[in-house]
């Protein structure tokens, strides 16, 4: 399995053939289809697997730090981390592994769009308990833009690193998008 992640992760769903994870996987392609029912099927276990293991930190740093902001800075500095691994590819592969074209990926773009609106509740829902918590003002914070800008930004960071942002550069962005948090948000 951790050979097709890696094949998926590199080329990206629609860019990935059955011969490409025969050859990585070192198995007939009658294989995949016996074990793995077919390549969305297997595509669908390497995300949760992808989930489980580079997706883990961010969503673990959101979930872990006490204070609303340091969660948010957290997971954006986790983001980062883990799309300059010197052992994977320089991007997340929620975000990039996508398919763009072809109509019958229809269920494997839904499929992955509802995992980033999934990131988009968890930032939310971390900021609502910011509110629950007294350390953002009911009312006066627009949690659902502020979760929507940040789930931008883990994403954007995920592109940039693609297209050959530097560690440096990540962090500076991550800096950036921290110095709008007064402004995004009230303090209680």
């Amino acid at each position: 399995m951790q050979r097709a992640l890696e094949v998926f992760w590199e080329r990206g769903y629609e860019g990935t053939s059955l011969s490409d994870l025969t050859r990585a996987m070192g198995i007939a392609s009658a294989s995949i289809y016996s074990y793995f029912g077919s390549k969305e099927s297997l595509f669908r276990q390497v995300m949760d697997r992808y989930g489980a293991t580079a997706g883990a930190p961010p969503r673990n740093a959101l979930q872990e730090q006490p204070a609303v902001r340091e969660a948010i800075h957290a997971m954006l500095r986790a983001t980062v981390d883990q799309i300059t691994r010197s052992d994977a590819p320089h991007y997340c592969m929620l975000i990039l592994a996508a398919p763009t074209g072809a109509i019958e990926n229809e269920p494997i773009r839904e499929f992955l769009a509802d995992i980033r609106r999934s990131q988009l509740t968890a930032i939310r829902d971390r900021l609502q308990r910011g509110i629950d918590e007294g350390e953002l003002a009911a009312g006066e914070t627009d949690i659902d833009a502020v979760a929507r800008y940040y789930a931008t930004i883990v994403q954007g960071l995920s592109i940039q690193a693609r297209d050959g942002a530097t560690r440096t550069e990540l962090e500076d962005i991550v800096t950036g998008a921290m110095a709008g948090w007064s402004a995004l948000t009230r303090a209680a």
